[in-house]
């Protein structure tokens, strides 16, 4: 029998950006294989004008209703309406404030995108991007004792989107590239303050990644060496030799996404302190 995907409407309304509905409603979605939401977002809905539109959208495609609004009565105002509707509808983040609130014996202030709050962890995070960006693939090696982390790998182990990733949680992040038979830069070894860590991969993985790469016409580019499975062999046996060597924790990130494989450093990094 042939399986079809069926559809459903997924509407997220947010007072702010909705960063954290969109990962909500994939984080749920994403566990019912035969289903695929179809997207509706509205940030930034902060009064009835706003959210008047938004209503008249959800009657004209009715699905599940997720929304993040801290104001009281708008709120009541959005589960009134998808009452009258039939259209079921949850406010993400109230079930965890009510948890906080009744623990802290605190009241929660209300205020509207507070995590956005330009604050010394924003400018933290800013700092940490442009620390990554200006360090990406072994660029300015010279002050790798400045970063928080350290990844090293061959070609294709999501060196790089894994240290931006790591970068917007404020960890500053270098990345290395392990070139076979090439040794890494010295003041890596001197570098005494960073967590380095080693990223691998099946060599299947690595192959197939390396063949759907876009590449460019780089003069002297050997296409069959890159993609060749005994040479990718050779440099993850080179890679990992390098990480038992210093002692460096190694991931293997064949089946891990980048917020995994980014979470698993994050988990390293206290237990090597």
């Amino acid at each position: 029998m042939e399986n079809r995907t069926s559809f459903f409407h997924l509407h997220l309304i947010s007072d702010s950006t909705g960063e954290t509905l969109i990962s909500a409603g994939r984080a749920a979605s994403v566990q019912f294989h035969a289903t695929q939401p179809i997207e509706h977002v509205y940030p930034l809905i902060r009064n009835r004008k706003q959210l008047l539109p938004v209503l008249e959208a959800i009657d004209h495609s009715p699905g599940i209703v997720l929304y993040t609004i801290v104001d009281r009565e708008l709120a009541d105002f959005i589960d009134e309406r998808c009452r009258e509707m039939g259209v079921p509808c949850v406010n993400v983040l109230e079930p965890v404030m009510n948890v906080f609130q009744t623990y802290l014996g605190t009241a929660s202030r209300r205020r509207v995108g507070a995590q956005h709050v330009m604050n010394a962890d924003y400018f933290a995070r800013i700092e940490a991007l442009n620390f990554t960006m200006d360090h990406d693939d072994g660029q300015m090696p010279d002050d790798y004792d400045d970063a928080d982390v350290v990844i090293i790998g061959i070609s294709r182990t999501s060196k790089t989107p894994t240290s931006i990733y790591l970068a917007n949680r404020g960890i500053k992040t270098a990345n290395i590239p392990i070139v076979h038979g090439v040794p890494l830069p010295e003041s890596l070894a001197r570098a005494t303050k960073p967590l380095i860590v080693g990223l691998v991969a099946t060599t299947d993985r690595i192959s197939q990644v390396r063949e759907n790469r876009i590449l460019g016409s780089t003069p002297g580019f050997d296409r069959g060496d890159y993609t060749d499975r005994a040479a990718i062999s050779e440099e993850l046996k080179y890679a990992r030799s390098l990480c038992a060597r210093h002692n460096w924790p190694i991931i293997d990130v064949t089946r891990r996404s980048i917020e995994e494989t980014a979470a698993a450093i994050v988990a390293l990094r206290p237990k090597l302190r």
